[in-house]
């Protein structure tokens, strides 16, 4: 409980970031991450999925993809925490950190229809985020918004707004370009004229204003201008030549049209060498703003790419996946092209649940409070962690708890793992370094982080675990692993051999086979319909391999029960209830098997 008040006014401590602040903050932020040496994240969404759509000890890494994905691509992040942290080079017990508590929102800032989500949320989550003292209203009002990557490029092709454009080296000049340079030198030296010299009669200031609306003077802001019309980007560079050769006092600005070509160039008349320095000023803020407009919270991704830091996370597959499906761009079909595309864009991300099961005693621990209780008895490594004041808002996410958490975590791991930034260390001392740790992907092995900071009592049970061990079995009427189990004894001999049972959902449950010839053997005699399991059949159960399972996953059939999906898959004639050639491995945990009485009472 104690750790938990602690946790919670280090967050009451973090930059709260809204649409408001953002362009500031930013700014800060990008400083930050310079000065530190790892960034860690967290992020809050309006849900996760349940029963058998959530990551389970079943799963490959490649099926675990596929459901973080659906996670990805249902639910939103409302919070996004961000800490750059580092170790203090004076007191290696002191952990200096500046955390940030981002709030989003995907809101249409470009009025393009992007980004339009249709989002699931669910009430559970959304009451644990309300109790915590999250500000919805805040959230709503005054999130920032963001495209992906992929997004902004069609944004691009569909607004485009005034620019200053370099003038390009002139290839030779043909005739009919110098009677056009001629021409538009003339009109520009002519309109000039007009505002360099000034009238000496009295009625100077009517003639002035009829000469203005003669040569079509406009204004740009307080100061004049007038549009000169292009055909062609070769006029375009035509009308930049003259503007330049004319006079220092003369701006030009690109305007394109809808299609994005350039249709007119703007020359804008400035009365001073501070005047026309003010204007560009003006004019690149202006850019930066819209720009802003474009990627909004997409800014701090990119600026973490680009820091090519490492970024220290729990839970990298479900944090990842949101990241790329949200501000990168729609996540690929599958986990190689996943990895492939993410690497382009953080070259290293460690998730700190796997740092943690480096340490033997700590595999049992089932998330990072659990961890850090156990480290806090079992190890004597101190750490304070030092947040210098940034602001005084007093929100408090369950992110931002996280995120802190992460930092202190990472912090006495890298400690007793001797991991050192850049790889320094004493003479005489073995040190690793953190891109050990990078990129190493255990998806079933995490739960969801809670407030509960007690290890598992239980012995450790993870291992490994080849697919062809595993089938899948429906049809059941039982609501007990101890009464399904005993009744399966009694329908074939091949029930009775060592094997574990474990429910999945309410309608499907996986047994694990010691031996794969055992489970092999059993799919095969349902595939050929033996008469041996005749009582099976007439029992209304039906089995399946692991690849009937994948199929499932792969096909995207999440609104159906387990049961239901594999049924369906089972039926086609393209499918076989045997496992097939592609023989993988899962990380097989006991522990973190679905409750059905959790299940049930949802």
């Amino acid at each position: 409980m104690a750790a938990a008040t602690r946790a919670a006014t280090a967050s009451a401590a973090a930059r709260q970031v809204t649409k408001r602040n953002f362009a500031e903050a930013v700014q800060d932020l990008a400083a930050h991450v310079e000065a530190c040496d790892y960034v860690a994240i967290a992020a809050q969404r309006t849900g996760a999925p349940t029963g058998w759509r959530r990551a389970l000890p079943v799963d490959t890494p490649e099926t675990a993809y596929l459901k973080a994905k659906l996670a990805a691509e249902s639910f939103q992040p409302l919070h996004f925490a961000i800490c750059p942290f580092r170790v203090d080079a004076t007191s290696p017990s002191t952990l200096v950190a500046y955390p940030y508590n981002f709030h989003l929102f995907p809101r249409d800032e470009l009025q393009l229809g992007m980004p339009a989500y249709s989002f699931s949320c669910q009430s559970s989550y959304l009451s644990s985020m309300a109790h915590s003292g999250f500000d919805f209203n805040m959230c709503i009002y005054d999130g920032i918004s963001y495209l992906s990557r992929a997004q902004e490029s069609l944004a691009r092709e569909r607004i485009f707004i005034p620019h200053v454009r370099q003038l390009s080296s002139s290839p030779s000049t043909s005739i009919a370009d110098s009677v056009f340079l001629t021409r538009i030198k003339s009109r520009i030296e002519h309109w000039r004229k007009g505002y360099t010299k000034p009238c000496k009669t009295a009625d100077g200031s009517l003639v002035n204003t009829l000469r203005q609306l003669v040569l079509g003077s406009e204004s740009y802001g307080s100061r004049p201008s007038f549009s000169i019309d292009v055909c062609s980007d070769r006029q375009v560079q035509l009308v930049l030549e003259a503007a330049n050769h004319i006079s220092d006092d003369l701006v030009p600005l690109v305007v394109p049209d809808k299609a994005g070509t350039a249709r007119a160039v703007r020359v804008i008349f400035t009365s001073s060498p501070e005047d026309k320095n003010l204007l560009l000023m003006d004019i690149k803020k202006m850019e930066d703003e819209h720009n802003l407009k474009f990627r909004g919270f997409r800014e701090v991704i990119d600026l973490l790419s680009s820091s090519q830091k490492p970024i220290i996370s729990y839970n990298f597959l479900n944090d990842f996946t949101m990241i790329h499906s949200k501000f990168v761009a729609p996540l690929p079909p599958n986990l190689h092209e996943f990895m492939c595309s993410l690497r382009m864009v953080f070259s290293n991300v460690i998730d700190i649940s796997h740092m943690w099961r480096e340490i033997g005693p700590l595999r049992k621990a089932k998330n990072i409070q659990g961890a850090l209780s156990y480290l806090q008895r079992q190890y004597f490594v101190p750490m304070d962690v030092e947040i210098p004041q940034q602001d005084g808002n007093n929100s408090v996410t369950k992110s931002g708890e996280n995120v802190l958490r992460i930092t202190k975590l990472f912090a006495k791991l890298s400690n007793l793992l001797k991991i050192s930034p850049n790889g320094q260390t004493h003479p005489g001392d073995k040190c690793h370094t953190v891109e050990e740790y990078s990129y190493i992907l255990y998806p079933s092995c995490t739960a969801e982080e809670s407030e509960d900071d007690k290890s598992s009592n239980e012995s450790n049970t993870t291992r490994s675990v080849r697919t062809d061990n595993v089938v899948f079995l429906w049809g059941f009427r039982e609501t007990s692993v101890k009464e399904l189990r005993s009744r399966l004894a009694s329908l074939h001999h091949a029930f009775s051999k060592d094997f574990e049972l474990r429910l999945l959902d309410n309608s499907c449950s996986a047994l694990i086979f010691h031996s794969s010839d055992a489970a092999i053997d059993l799919l095969r005699e349902i595939n050929s319909e033996s008469p041996s399991l005749n009582n099976f059949f007439s029992e209304g159960l039906k089995a399946a391999g692991f690849d009937a399972y994948r199929k499932v996953c792969r096909s995207g059939l999440w609104d159906s029960d387990l049961a239901e999906a594999l049924d369906g898959v089972s039926s086609e004639p393209s499918t076989s209830t045997l496992s097939g050639r592609g023989t993988s491995e899962i990380c097989w945990n006991t522990s973190l098997m679905l409750d059905l009485k959790e299940y049930l009472e949802r």
